[in-house]
């Protein structure tokens, strides 16, 4: 099959690669139809290389058809549609049980001290071959994949994978009151899907935050009160300028969905980089004791957030070194929560959001479709933010 593969920092390329197949009677192979490109590869692509191996299958994103399920499998036959969950999660243990997939115990990666395994996401989280590939094998598929009806096109479904889910937490997390007001600091797939579970989910006011024109357009488009940060000379701008609108408080709750590689701070950039070129059997071992993040963006949250509020992280973060201004935190009374997102706790909650009314847009908030062997170009484009791509779906 061709699937999509890492070698290299900013080196993808699509390859021929053997089949999957039932490894263990859990299993499900699926036929992916469609499959996003998501601004967590992105962070494969340059700053997380220390923790991939040359050959990994990259994406996490799958929406397709059953091929094939193990003995263990009994609620899924060959010829049901799903949408594949990106943490892979038994749905049995405490952790899940509780409502924390992402932290399965059965599948927890143990071996780097870290949370539930994941779908070609680096060695950390189990270095699972990924979805941007012909097919897919599915571990635990007794309880990750989701059955939904035949009809409507895949971008109906496709985001209960990954964005959605991840944009829902967020803006549960931010526990915006009814009426209140949140900021969202990032408009690319997750900033902006936040934005529209804000509003659905009773929000006030939504202010959107960010630099490029075609992210803000489609915020603004849905009734967001957009900021675009190179009208303004500092941070401090900024930040007042959203406070005028908020009785001179700031926002009941800000989510942070950029994360890792936010603007604004050069010297964290270009450490980032220079881990990324060390020799791997040094680079890897340096960033999970060293490891730094570009923390723009989570400062403007920690500035910007009313006191009493509260910051919702849903932007990847991926240092070990990283200084935050505790004092600030502490002072203002400042709630933080963060994590991946847990899937299946929220997904019956989106669905029925998934109508032919299509409230949350999700019918045309792809930018961009495109065949599987176009996928070198479509990192580099969505990774440049050029030709207005916020969403790709690539088609193998």
């Amino acid at each position: 099959m061709k699937a999509v593969i890492w070698q290299g920092k900013r080196d993808v390329r699509v390859e021929n690669v053997p089949d999957p197949k039932i490894e263990e009677p859990t299993d499900a192979v699926i036929r992916v139809t469609s499959t996003g490109l998501c601004g967590s590869d992105l962070h494969l692509y340059e700053v997380l290389s220390p923790f991939m191996t040359p050959g990994d299958i990259l994406g996490h994103e799958p929406i397709g058809i059953v091929e094939e399920v193990g003995a263990g499998v009994p609620d899924l036959a060959a010829g049901d549609r799903v949408v594949v969950p990106f943490q892979i999660a038994c749905g049995n243990c405490w952790m899940c049980m509780t409502g924390l997939p992402t932290q399965c115990e059965t599948t927890q990666v143990t071996s780097e001290g870290m949370g539930a395994a994941l779908f070609g996401y680096t060695r950390l989280y189990g270095s699972v071959p990924g979805a941007q590939a012909e097919y897919l094998r599915v571990p635990q598929a007794q309880y990750g994949p989701i059955k939904v009806p035949e009809g409507p096109a895949d971008d109906r479904f496709v985001y209960l994978s990954d964005v959605l889910p991840t944009a829902w937490q967020a803006v549960a997390y931010a526990d915006v009151p009814q009426g209140g007001s949140v900021a969202v600091l990032g408009l690319g797939p997750i900033g902006d899907m936040a934005c529209r579970v804000a509003q659905v989910r009773g929000a006030g006011r939504v202010f959107g935050v960010d630099l490029v024109d075609e992210r803000l357009r489609r915020a603004r488009e849905r009734g967001v009160e957009t900021f675009d940060i190179r009208n303004f000379d500092s941070e401090k701008e900024l930040v007042q300028a959203i406070r005028d609108e908020t009785a001179g408080r700031g926002p009941d709750a800000v989510i942070d969905a950029v994360g890792i590689e936010a603007h604004g701070n050069a010297a964290a950039k270009l450490a980032q980089q220079a881990v990324a070129l060390l020799p791997r059997g040094i680079s890897g071992p340096f960033a999970e004791r060293f490891s730094i993040d570009r923390l723009g963006a989570l400062h403007t949250a920690i500035e910007l957030v009313r006191r009493g509020g509260t910051i919702s992280l849903s932007g990847v973060y991926g240092g070990m070194a990283d200084p935050l201004p505790l004092l600030t935190v502490f002072d203002k009374q400042i709630q933080i929560r963060m994590g991946q997102a847990n899937v299946r706790r929220w997904s019956d909650e989106i669905i029925p959001y998934l109508t032919d009314e299509d409230p949350l847009g999700v019918d045309d908030f792809a930018t961009h479709k495109l065949p599987l062997t176009d996928a070198p170009h479509a990192y580099e484009m969505f990774q440049k933010k050029e030709e207005g791509a916020v969403k790709v779906l690539m088609k193998p």
